[in-house]
This record gives C-alpha cells, structure tokens and sequence, in this order.
C-alpha cells in the first residue's frame, strides 16, 4: 500500500465509510472511467496500472434464493461449483443484475464488498493471500480502494477458498 495511513477523505461511499469506522488502514484510487466500458475490472487494472491479478471483482451470485457475493480477480473467472460448495449449496447462478444493486445499495460496476446495503455471506478468491495488498471497488465507478487481504476478509467476514478460475 502506498500509505500506512487510513484515508481520511472516505471518498463517499459506504464502503470508504466502512473501512474508516473500523480503523482499516486503507488508500483509495480514483481513475477517470469512460462511459461505455463495461469491463470494469480490466478498466481500473489498464488506468491504474496494476496487474489485473491484484485488483478483484465483486459478483452478486443466488444459491437458489439467497444472494452472496464472490471475490474474485479480475483476471479470472467465477467457478460457480466452487462457490456453491464452498458456501455448502448444490449450485450457484449469477444473480439477476436488478437483484444485485437493490441487495448491495451499488450499481454495476461499482459494486463493493464492503459496506452493502445487505450484508450477505462472501467468499474471497484465496489467490488474494498471495498480495500484501489488494483492489477492491471502493463503491463507485472509477474508485478502487486498496487494503490488505486480511483487512478484505476481516472486515466483510468472508470466507476464502479457491473460487476463481
């Protein structure tokens, strides 16, 4: 992280809001995102110049009725069988995009796994211990957040385990 020090702007968001209540050490990275661009991840990885295994994706999925949230890098893909497992389900789907922003309080591309509207059960891609540090959305469009991987887990009590292929 390029400070030790947690950022005191909050930068607006629930999720900055979140990491500054619990004293989470944390640096935010605004970047200009273009209209159009529907690729987040690789978006934020290209402008920020950070290698896309390093900056992770928020996925809204439903386990048949429940929402959860997967974290993953953007350099990788959901495996929806290692999440449902994971999580102890018989299957996992992608969440109907509506569904996801009213359950988080975000818009795609923007969403966070900090700070959510409804705090639903996450899983954190385990590829995110082998980083001092982290990306995440920061809950906005054009705003990541950097943290430590154990502040990622601690703070949205997730579980890890390898989710992304």
């Amino acid at each position: 992280m390029k400070s030790s020090k947690s950022s005191r702007t909050g930068g607006g968001t629930p999720a900055t809001a979140a990491l500054t209540a619990a004293g989470v050490a944390h640096t935010l990275h605004p970047y200009a995102h273009q209209d159009g661009v529907e690729r987040f991840g690789e978006e934020a990885a290209a402008a920020l110049g950070v290698a896309p295994e390093r900056i992770f994706k928020t996925l809204v999925a439903d386990l048949g009725g429940e929402l959860v949230v997967a974290v993953v890098p953007v350099a990788r893909q959901l495996d929806l069988k290692a999440l449902a497992a994971a999580l102890g389900a018989k299957k996992a789907a992608m969440a109907d995009p509506a569904a996801a922003t009213r359950s988080t309080g975000y818009v795609l591309g923007g969403i966070s796994p900090l700070g959510q509207r409804t705090r639903l059960r996450t899983v954190v891609d385990s590829s995110a211990a082998g980083f001092p540090t982290v990306l995440v959305s920061a809950g906005r469009r054009g705003l990541q957040v950097e943290l430590s991987p154990e502040a990622l887990v601690t703070t949205t009590g997730a579980l890890t385990a390898p989710i992304g292929h």
